[in-house]
């Protein structure tokens, strides 16, 4: 068994090796190069993370599980892509601010480095409920405290919004969470509409909010270009907005509001990385809010 281990890891190496060479002539087989990179780094990184996660759920410290697992991601990245991320946060919010509903721009399926790049201690993601059957990944999300929320299911949706709100009162946990609900493969700096849920997580558990810009990274990844190149991107943590005193009332002007900030800087972290002027238009102006959800309706009531 050992044997067909070391002859697999050998060959996939081999192979990722050749079209890194390929890429010297062909640019394009670096795209290749670097996504087969990718999907074994992570397979590692989850494997890791299944028994880092046993190990510190036996000490009392699985709040820190996802945090170990995404640095492991992070150097595995760094040694064989090239890729990585970089955190701007001269106020030290990510260490200071404890529990918070963080939030962020969701761009690609790179976004998961981003998250073993900036993801801080005592902070779990939430997760679509079919994730929680693949193998390896799903094991170390279930191990390490995930929040899964199944979207065809209201019922099991609002439980799983009220167990995140206890653990954020409780246990002084943080959560990360993408209020475009998906991931926006754009070429310039964009912003889907913000759906509310997390929103409506923080002021239910009167927590602040605390919204990271990613840079756009279609300069380092562009999926519909065949584009994957080594680079740094670089990630700002914005100033904590309070929730204390808020109500479901007030969560449509939070989320616009919010939305407005973070597109807003957003285009101005993607002109520094990129070095380029960019106009962007807004096309979903307005108040930049998607329609209520089943999930955002039945957390409002709460």
């Amino acid at each position: 068994m050992l044997d067909y281990v070391l002859y697999f890891n050998a060959g996939y190496a081999g192979l990722i090796v050749v079209f890194y060479m390929l890429s010297l002539a062909i640019p394009k087989a670096a795209f290749v190069a670097r996504s087969l990179a990718s999907y074994i780094c992570m397979m590692y990184a989850s494997l890791f993370g299944v028994f880092v996660s046993i190990l510190l759920n036996l000490v009392g410290l699985s709040q820190i599980a996802q945090w170990a697992t995404g640095r492991c991601f992070k150097y595995l990245m760094i040694l064989t892509t090239g890729v990585t991320f970089h955190t701007v946060d001269p106020k030290g919010i990510l260490k200071s601010t404890r529990p918070a509903v963080f939030i962020g721009n969701h761009q690609t399926e790179l976004d998961v480095l981003m998250l073993g790049c900036v993801f801080p201690k005592y902070c779990s993601v939430t997760a679509k409920s079919s994730l929680r059957k693949a193998p390896v990944l799903g094991w170390f999300m279930s191990l390490s405290a995930s929040i899964f929320i199944d979207r065809q299911n209201s019922k099991d949706a609002r439980a799983a919004m009220a167990g995140a709100a206890n653990e954020i009162q409780k246990k002084r946990q943080s959560v990360y969470m993408f209020p475009e609900g998906t991931r926006s493969y754009a070429k310039d700096p964009v912003l889907l509409p913000f759906k509310k849920g997390a929103f409506h997580l923080a002021v239910q558990a009167q927590v602040p909010i605390v919204p990271i810009v990613v840079a756009n990274y279609s300069h380092v990844l562009w999926i519909k270009g065949f584009l994957f190149k080594s680079g740094s991107v670089p990630c700002k943590v914005l100033d904590p907005i309070p929730t204390k005193g808020l109500t479901a009332a007030d969560v449509d002007r939070l989320t616009t509001e919010t939305r407005d900030l973070m597109l807003k800087e957003l285009i101005a972290l993607t002109e520094e990385a990129q070095g380029r002027k960019i106009a962007v238009s807004d096309k979903y102006s307005g108040n930049g809010v998607a329609k209520a959800t089943g999930t955002d309706m039945k957390v409002a009531a709460a």
